[in-house]
């Protein structure tokens, strides 16, 4: 399962139903006023829910480290929670392809007009829904385009409730085709996007090591020991337990697996990513696919390559290109960083996670270029960040570029993303923040510069 929580974050696979506050300016026409107060509604419940997935992550670090079994590191878990939040950007401009599609869908092609009244409906609707998602969830690890977009959620080789924010940005092209029968059906877009969302924030707490098996509810729910299994590599555990909410599906459809005492699952991918640029997570397999179509001499491969399961090539071009092996044993990807590296990564992308709210916020009266721009310019600090994790020299230059531009355009505008004018107080903060910023970088990261191209991978 992918996760989709939020930062507003969830915690799951496709997309969530909505994403908050899309203007007029940023949305299609065809979702009227009715459909944008069911992305308000969200907006308020994932704002409450924003802090409560932060203070669980401090809670289960804690409780690791008193434990004595940190599943923690600072390198993976700012990856993603960077991939979280280029979703929750990205789908900005993504929102019509969930709520849209299905609010058309359903009052063009539903068979029925069900009541949004009805106890039975909401029922039903969420049972529906979480089917729905565990045949979109299956689909995302047996089709090369659905898993293209589905990896990154299995790109950490960590398991903990950081990885639960790990999300794609490119899933909302194609996930809402799953969700068409709900729509034929006729279940009103408010119950789609409630019962979603739902469905959603309840799988944020199964991305844990902390929990152990819990008894006759690993019969019924996903849980966190269902779910470890799903993000193993191991061979027993591939392609394993895919429910969202009930295990059931899988229990029904045949892809379920207890995890065992005597296997301990190792988690990852069998390609891995060995990056730390949030970027790249979302383009890596689509790349990957690109390359063997364009280099697969017949009509039939190329297309085969996008609808074959993972790992399928074809025969010709793996010939040529052969691929690297899958080692289970494979050390983790981890550059050595000093500490005050860490801490500079670590205030920097906390700068620009503070920035994305006023960004999601803001980008209610933004027209599309501006917002395009903002969210280019909060792209790009998770992109050097991620770089400056791996020590490569270039992104110490990029990351001196960004906050010295940051820091003239305030100088000579006054103003923030979306006009908004900033007082001297601020003008002030921000230059002062942007100066020392590049002061610490130059000290920190000087060194390396001369020495090597990036320190070396355990």
């Amino acid at each position: 399962m992918e996760a989709r929580p939020g930062f507003h974050f969830f915690c799951r696979g496709n997309p969530p139903p909505a994403l908050p506050g899309l203007s007029v300016t940023m949305q299609n026409n065809n979702i009227d006023r009715g459909k944008r107060q069911e992305t308000k509604m969200q907006e308020k419940v994932i704002t409450l829910a924003t802090p409560v997935f932060f203070l669980l992550i401090f809670i289960e670090l804690a409780v690791g480290l008193l434990r004595r079994r940190n599943t923690y590191r600072l390198n993976d878990a700012i990856n993603s929670i960077s991939l979280g939040v280029l979703s929750q950007v990205s789908g900005v401009f993504m929102q019509v392809l969930r709520i849209g599609i299905y609010a058309w869908l359903a009052s063009h092609i539903g068979l029925f007009k069900l009541p949004a009244d009805s106890l039975w409906v909401w029922l039903s609707g969420l049972l529906l829904y979480d089917l729905c998602y565990y045949w979109l969830h299956r689909c995302g690890h047996e089709v090369n385009v659905l898993w293209a977009a589905h990896v990154v959620h299995h790109q950490s080789e960590d398991y903990n409730l950081s990885t639960a924010l790990r999300q794609t940005s490119s899933g909302p092209f194609l996930s809402w085709i799953f969700y068409v029968p709900m729509a034929v059906l006729g279940y009103p877009v408010e119950v789609f996007a409630a019962v979603a969302l739902i469905d959603l924030l309840y799988q944020f707490w199964v991305h844990t090591q902390q929990i152990g098996k819990l008894g006759w509810l690993d019969r019924v729910l996903v849980t966190p020991s269902n779910h470890r299994v799903h993000h193993g590599v191991n061979d027993i555990y591939l392609d394993k337990n895919y429910g969202g909410i009930l295990i059931l599906w899988d229990r029904l459809f045949g892809t379920f697996i207890e995890e065992r005492d005597q296997d301990p699952v190792v988690y990852g991918t069998r390609s891995p990513l060995r990056s730390w640029n949030p970027v790249w997570a979302n383009f890596e397999v689509y790349k990957v696919l690109w390359l063997d179509a364009w280099r697969a001499q017949r009509p039939g491969d190329k297309l085969r390559v996008w609808l074959k399961a993972p790992g399928w090539r074809p025969a010709d071009v793996a010939a040529k290109w052969p691929g690297t092996s899958f080692d289970i044993a494979r050390p983790l990807y981890h550059p050595q960083l000093s500490l005050a590296a860490q801490v500079y990564c670590l205030v920097q992308f906390s700068i620009v996670l503070l920035v994305t709210t006023h960004f999601l916020a803001a980008q209610v009266a933004m027209s599309w270029p501006l917002g395009l721009a903002y969210a280019a310019w909060l792209a790009a600090g998770l992109w050097i960040v991620g770089g400056l994790m791996e020590m490569r020299p270039r992104y110490a230059a990029l990351e001196a570029l960004r906050l010295a531009a940051t820091g003239a355009g305030v100088v000579i505008g006054k103003v923030w993303f979306g006009g908004v004018s900033l007082s001297p107080l601020l003008q002030g903060a921000v230059i002062t923040v942007s100066l020392v910023s590049m002061i610490a970088l130059w000290l920190i990261f000087k060194r390396f510069s001369t020495t090597h191209g990036h320190l070396s991978h355990q």
